[in-house]
């Protein structure tokens, strides 16, 4: 018996399962709200609830949370809010925000809480992961709760897969996203391209390039596919100029020892084939036939 009740206590945790973290939900202090015991479902006075400080969302969408406060003026709120215990008979928020606010706006005076107890690190991370848990987080939102994740929290992007149930490459291309242009960041977050699109993004190092295909995407409706053939046919023209670029510099030493000898300006041009040209400009007849003397070496 004992064991279907701890079960049936689980069913209001969520992120306690989540998060393989039972060790601190159970303790005894002298709290009379909690009757002693952190782990219980208890009615919290709403004016005792601190906001948590750690929340890595500060986007809430006001239209569902007026949405969701007509469907609890209807229902009532059935799944509790979690807080954690706090000294000076305080609480804090640690997910359910958006119920939070719900309640407010409906004047509530008290709402269901389960109560447990947390390091500030432990309810960064449970704050991160609800959010990321959610359906309606943008890729950048994502990303950037991932990243949290790996630096203040110290996970490997192992050890975060595995927290939050995807793939470790699924987790890395959310990363990825975060070295796209701010402009370009935002415009994922407006829902203007796909991860998709800035996934292909990605694959130009540089920012004002982004920004120029960014900028075709938007104006031409560029599908996924689109945009990943033209950062190809991009980078393929890149890979052509350095291939260029280093041919060229096999000319170096030829060009600047016609400089010296010519006392003017050379360009040479060529291929690793051999073949190229020799451009020497000049300005009147005179300094002309000043240069075929040097070539032919006369005086």
């Amino acid at each position: 018996m004992k064991t279907k009740k701890n079960k049936k206590q689980a069913l209001g945790r969520g992120l306690s399962a989540l998060l393989d973290d039972n060790s601190n939900d159970v303790k005894l202090i002298n709290d009379p709200n909690t009757d002693g015991v952190i782990g219980n479902i208890i009615d919290l006075d709403l004016k005792k609830i601190e906001i948590n400080p750690f929340q890595p969302r500060t986007n809430f969408n006001q239209e569902a949370v007026l949405e969701l406060a007509e469907s609890i003026k209807a229902l009532g709120i059935i799944q509790p809010i979690t807080v954690r215990k706090l000294d000076n008979n305080k609480y804090q928020l640690v997910s359910g925000e958006r119920r939070l606010r719900a309640a407010k706006s409906l004047k509530f005076k008290n709402i269901p809480a389960y109560v447990r107890i947390a390091n500030d690190q432990e309810i960064l991370e449970m704050a991160l992961v609800e959010n990321i848990q959610r359906r309606d987080l943008d890729p950048i939102e994502i990303g950037l709760c991932y990243q949290r994740l790996v630096e203040e929290i110290k996970l490997t992007q192992k050890q975060l897969s595995q927290r939050v149930g995807k793939k470790r490459s699924t987790v890395a291309n959310y990363i990825r996203l975060l070295k796209l242009d701010p402009i370009i960041q935002s415009g994922i977050r407006d829902g203007f391209l796909s991860m998709g699109h800035g996934r292909a993004l990605i694959n130009i190092e540089e920012q004002e390039k982004q920004l120029e295909i960014y900028e075709k995407i938007i104006a031409q409706g560029l599908s996924v596919r689109n945009t990943e053939n033209l950062v190809q046919r991009f980078n393929s023209g890149l890979g052509n100029k350095k291939k260029k670029l280093k041919t060229y510099e096999i000319y170096t030493d030829t060009e600047n020892e016609l400089k010296r000898h010519l006392n003017s300006k050379v360009t040479v041009k060529g291929n690793e084939n051999g073949k190229g040209l020799i451009q020497i400009p000049f300005r009147s007849h005179k300094i002309l036939k000043d240069l075929i003397k040097k070539i032919k070496r006369e005086d």
